[in-house]
């Protein structure tokens, strides 16, 4: 029971990262969409979104996104856990590749990075979208 009660604490939408990144956009003068899917029919929602300049913006976590610098195997179930890990690395990718497909410029942070520098390669990237259109 104590694993179960740990694994729905976890959140699936606005994690202090995420939380973290939108209050540094918005300080910037950048408005966004949250949690929405940038293509309707990919069952896949990003982080952040700026649908009219076609980027989306995803927050990962470095247990649950396989991080190279901080992802431990779990000792219990490692096999089980290992798997899920992949497939959401896996799942990544094909989305990342399904966005860029229809245009859109996809940036990933993982959760640990400095989330201001991340704002501001945010705010340059839109700013240069908006520029071209």
């Amino acid at each position: 029971m104590a694993v179960r009660a740990v694994m729905t604490a976890n959140k699936g939408k606005d994690t202090k990262p995420e939380m973290l990144l939108r209050a540094a956009l918005h300080r910037k003068g950048l408005r966004y969409r949250v949690g929405i899917r940038p293509l309707p029919e990919l069952r896949r929602t990003a982080d952040v979104v700026f649908p009219k300049v076609k980027v989306a913006v995803f927050v990962d976590g470095c247990f649950w996104h396989g991080c190279p610098d901080h992802y431990r195997p779990s000792k219990q179930n490692s096999e089980a856990w290992s798997k899920k890990v992949k497939e959401n690395r896996d799942r990544d990718t094909a989305t990342t590749i399904a966005l860029k497909e229809q245009g859109w410029t996809v940036l990933r942070f993982w959760e640990h990075e400095d989330l201001e520098l991340a704002a501001e390669e945010i705010r340059a990237t839109v700013e240069h979208r908006r520029a071209r259109l």
